[in-house]
């Protein structure tokens, strides 16, 4: 996080935590009422999570607080100082990350941009996989296709909150740039795959695709080797060395669609334009590289602007109102971790080894999730963590060393926190390591308790992924409303991306990243969809098509506004502005379903091109991109309609109705 989201981060989390302390402390007479508090405690926790992902270590520090409390021997319990003793950690933690964070930006930066241009790489070769793909294949490779996009929207989005809100320094300003060309790379990457379904199916074609395919490959392979750090070396050196990276992006386009359609073809006039494309991906790669190592500073916006694309910092209590209900997936889900936990608690008080009622407590709240594919994959990291975690405690237990003991518990600690958002089979080892030692070393006579840590972690895990089923937030509850978003979201972007106003940058940036985000959003439901059951899943062709079909309108927009803004199809001329406006109508209306679907619009045959180069005749080419777009825009509303209409929502309209609304 950023200084200052981490300083509000920690604070709260550090007031939640010692609330959770004193209620555990004044409810420990009555062990009815210590399960009760318990599950409050878990339900107004997970209720933080209605301000957003961000929110998520706030949310566990209560729990994390409870479990501490529970551990307390009876003795101590019953006194205050645990609570003093609570509030001094408190403060000491918020010192300490007052003290750090600030020394830690420059790591956090350069982590998220790294990850983001990692993302960017593997984005490129699984749009490479798709297009290479006979149609029968096209199936099985959706479901990376979709996760990949997912990814890199959701570090697109890290990398922007802590490199935008930066304070300006030179190399502040080379990170930067790289991520806004790493941005628009996203964009080219959209672009390059345009026109390629529209080729047809024959030889000719599908070389052409494989072509392309190799050449996103490429673009990927130089971009790993361009962001390598540069070695340590003298500067002369560093600035050569950065210079050979540079240069690595490959510069064969020119010639790399050669030969491909014969002269006769009339598909041969659209070589030059992927030629173009792919010249301009090809040029974006090196644009990174050129910002990391040396040269490439100048921004396209200030930093005041750039700081509009970060998330917001704030907490308003109108996003924690608008989740008070039982349609909200935060509320459910707060509600059923509430119940797990006082289930966890009673059910551990029975157990023959109570001794560490805590642990199945803690079982749970790690492993419950806020959806079914989260809960799954963290059950199964859980228990075979645990085990290796155990083993590895026998071992250490047989060398009879208290010093490696402590070292292995002060391991333990580091990265069992280090892994928690990174690998948490990690974080699991680490933790069961830590809380095997942690007890042993608070009382050497007593055994260690692998038996009870081992049963606990399975009771646990299984109790969370009953509890899954209580109360469940299927994806496809929220994504009717996901998908009219998505919409909303397309028609901004359209109506910036048609006007060629130069002084539009921010607000068409602004538009294009939320359309972005929708399509993000959908993207990562229909991810977290494959581990529901398949009773509940929500159509994956129908909102696959819809994904494919909006960007390449996104894309179509982008060549459409790229092109305007450096005035080559001539849009002072009458033709071509009726042609923009006209097509700008007809896009809101097709990606309004208040509005009566118009009819569909076939995109031109693969022969039918103009007759002239795009150079000769730029307004035909235009006219022809407008067409395409439009098609493509139908094309979304027809997928959303066929969407909706699988998830259960009464989407189509009926003629009579259309008529009716009409009247």
């Amino acid at each position: 996080a950023t200084v200052r989201g981490a300083a509000r981060r920690v604070l709260v989390a550090a007031l939640l935590a010692w609330l959770a302390s004193a209620c555990v402390w004044l409810a420990q007479a009555s062990p009815v009422g210590l399960g009760v508090v318990i599950g409050a405690i878990g339900f107004g926790a997970m209720l933080t999570m209605a301000w957003g992902p961000r929110a998520g270590p706030i949310a566990f520090a209560p729990i994390l607080a409870t479990i501490f409390a529970l551990t307390l021997p009876p003795p101590i319990a019953a006194s205050a100082a645990p609570l003093a003793w609570t509030a001094i950690g408190c403060f000491a933690y918020l010192a300490w990350s007052m003290a750090t964070v600030p020394l830690l930006q420059r790591l956090y930066r350069t982590r998220a941009l790294w990850a983001a241009l990692d993302a960017t790489t593997t984005l490129m070769r699984s749009r490479a996989a798709l297009l290479e793909a006979s149609p029968d294949r096209r199936e099985d490779l959706l479901p990376p296709w979709i996760g990949d996009e997912s990814r890199l929207a959701e570090r697109l989005q890290a990398a922007r909150d802590l490199l935008f809100s930066a304070p300006d320094s030179p190399r502040a300003r080379s990170e930067t740039a790289a991520l806004v060309e790493a941005i628009d790379v996203r964009d080219l990457l959209l672009a390059s795959r345009l026109d390629l379904d529209l080729l047809g199916d024959d030889e000719p074609a599908r070389a052409l695709r494989g072509r392309v395919a190799g050449a996103l490959r490429g673009f990927a392979d130089a971009l790993m080797r361009i962001t390598l750090p540069p070695p340590r070396a003298a500067p002369a050196e560093q600035r050569d060395g950065a210079r050979t990276r540079t240069d690595a992006a490959p510069l064969f386009v020119g010639t790399l669609l050669d030969g491909i359609f014969d002269a006769s073809d009339p598909r041969a006039l659209l070589l030059p334009a992927f030629v173009a494309r792919l010249g301009r991906l090809a040029s974006g790669v090196r644009r990174i590289g050129e910002a990391l190592h040396g040269g490439g500073e100048a921004l396209p916006l200030s930093r005041e602007q750039l700081r509009m694309f970060a998330a917001t910092e704030s907490w308003p209590l109108s996003a924690l109102r608008a989740n008070l209900s039982l349609r909200s997936p935060v509320f459910r889900h707060a509600l059923r971790m509430g119940l797990a936990l006082m289930a966890a608690y009673f059910i551990a008080l029975q157990l023959p080894w109570g001794a560490h009622p805590h642990w199945l407590v803690l079982g749970v709240a790690v492993v419950l999730r806020g959806t079914l594919e989260q809960t799954i994959t963290r059950r199964n990291d859980r228990v075979s963590g645990t085990v290796i975690g155990c083993l590895l405690v026998m071992l250490i237990a047989q060398l009879h060393s208290p010093e490696l003991m402590i070292a292995a518990f002060l391991a333990g600690v580091g990265v069992a926190h280090a892994f928690v958002t990174v690998r948490y089979r990690v974080t699991a080892i680490a933790a069961t390591v830590m809380a095997l030692l942690q007890a042993h070393l608070v009382d050497p006579q007593a055994a260690l308790a692998i038996f009870e840590r081992l049963a606990d972690t399975v009771l646990g895990a299984a109790l969370a992924w009953a509890f899954s089923y209580v109360l469940p937030s299927w994806e496809r509850r929220t994504l009717p409303r996901q998908i009219e978003r998505a919409l909303a979201a397309l028609r901004a972007y359209a109506a910036h991306a048609l006007r060629s106003d130069p002084h539009a940058g921010v607000a068409q940036r602004l538009a294009r990243r939320s359309a972005y985000d929708a399509l993000g959003t959908i993207a990562a439901a229909l991810q977290r969809s494959r581990f529901e059951p398949r009773g509940v899943r929500p159509p994956l062709i129908e909102l696959a098509s819809m994904l494919d079909a909006a960007q390449r309108l996104m894309a179509h927009l982008s060549v459409i506004r790229m092109s305007l803004a450096l005035r080559v199809e001539s849009p002072q001329r009458a033709e071509s502005v009726a042609a923009v406006q006209g097509a700008d109508r007809l896009l809101q209306q097709a990606l309004d379903r208040s509005v009566p679907q118009a009819e569909p619009i076939e995109p031109p045959a693969p022969g039918a091109l103009p007759e002239a180069a795009p150079q000769e005749d730029p307004a035909a080419w235009l006219l022809r991109r407008l067409r395409i777009a439009a098609a493509d825009a139908l094309a979304v509303r027809s997928a959303a309609d066929a969407a909706l209409a699988a998830l259960g929502e009464r989407s189509a309209r009926k003629p009579w109705a259309a008529q009716l609304q009409r009247k």
